[in-house]
This record gives C-alpha cells, sequence and structure tokens, in this order.
C-alpha cells in the first residue's frame, strides 16, 4: 500500500506544481499588461487599467502564497506512516470512497481506482480525522464507515 500512497502523493504534487506554474504564467501576463498600457489622452482609462491589472496581480501573488503554502503541506506528509487513526497523510478507505488526507486536489484514479485528495481542513476531511477502523460517521446524509486507514 506504500506503493499507492506514493503514487498519489506524486499525483498532488504535480496537480500543485500545474498550479503553480500556472498562476505564475497568469502573474506574468498581468505584468507585462500593465507595463505594455501607455498612457492615452484619456488619462481615467489608463489609471482604471492599471488599477485592475495592479488588482489582477494582487489577486495573483495571494494564489501563489496559498500554492506555495500547500506544497509545503504537501512535502511534509510524504512519508507519514499508517497508524490506528486518520491524520493528515493517511490514505483511508470507506464504505462511500477513498479519500487521501493530503492538499484538496479533487479527484485522483491511479490503477484504475478513484480517491478524492483533501485537506484535513475541508468539511469531510474534519470529519474523518481522528476516525478508527470501523467508525463511522454521516457527512451530507450519506453514511460513512471507515473500512481501512493505510
Amino acid at each position: 500500500m506504500f506503493v499507492l500512497k506514493s503514487k498519489l502523493y506524486q499525483l498532488c504534487l504535480t496537480f500543485i506544481q500545474n498550479r503553480i506554474e500556472n498562476i505564475e504564467y497568469s502573474l506574468q501576463q498581468a505584468r507585462q499588461a500593465s507595463n505594455d498600457d501607455t498612457k492615452s489622452s484619456a488619462g481615467d482609462k489608463y489609471e482604471t487599467t492599471r488599477e485592475m491589472m495592479q488588482q489582477e496581480i494582487d489577486r495573483n501573488n495571494k494564489l501563489l502564497y496559498e500554492a506555495g503554502q500547500q506544497k509545503i503541506a504537501l512535502q511534509q506528509i510524504e512519508h507519514v506512516e499508517s497508524d490506528r487513526l486518520v491524520k493528515n497523510g493517511s490514505l483511508v478507505l470507506t464504505s462511500q470512497g477513498n479519500f487521501y488526507i493530503s492538499i484538496s486536489a479533487g479527484e485522483l484514479t491511479t490503477d484504475g481506482e478513484k480517491f478524492f485528495a483533501v485537506s484535513q481542513a475541508s468539511p469531510i476531511g474534519k470529519f474523518l480525522v481522528g476516525k478508527a477502523k470501523n467508525e463511522s460517521f454521516k457527512f451530507n446524509g450519506k453514511d460513512y464507515v471507515v473500512k481501512e486507514i493505510l
């Protein structure tokens, strides 16, 4: 099962690296647009466009910071050992699906099986963390039973 967790870890790492690359590209484009905008006779238009580009740069900087924090959090769970209780880095098999407690990366598929990469701060992650094998809980109207913790 270590191999499976390693594959899921790599999928999450690829997800976050692609996200960082996309944000960096958007940031570069916004900076370029801001620099390319020359002052026209309509001074207000220039200032409005420049302000919009600055807001876009600020938004992308915030997203880049958050993605960097996710990458750091992911790197901290790379070699987490299996435990009796669900924790960050656990692979949890339940009656309603399989969850990798890591970062919010959505649905991942490996070896023909579906897994959901969720953070421990996500709504389902909060329910899962601290559960033991055979414990049950209700989430969004569905009953879940923890079948395995890897």
